[in-house]
């Protein structure tokens, strides 16, 4: 029984901070949207260490 409280109590401590980045994220994106940076974009790692010139 122990152990079972244990993985529920870790559970929902993984829910409580992945609702906190989830607040953060959404955060963030209203504060640059409120800028008015929603053109400027951070170019994600996925495009590779070179990218090409617009």
């Amino acid at each position: 029984m122990f152990e079972y409280e244990m993985h529920q109590m870790r559970a929902a401590q993984l829910i409580r901070e992945a609702d906190n980045r989830r607040l953060v994220r959404q955060a963030r994106k209203e504060a640059a949207r409120d800028a008015g940076n929603e053109g400027e974009r951070r170019v994600g790692s996925h495009r590779g260490r070179f990218v090409s010139a617009a």
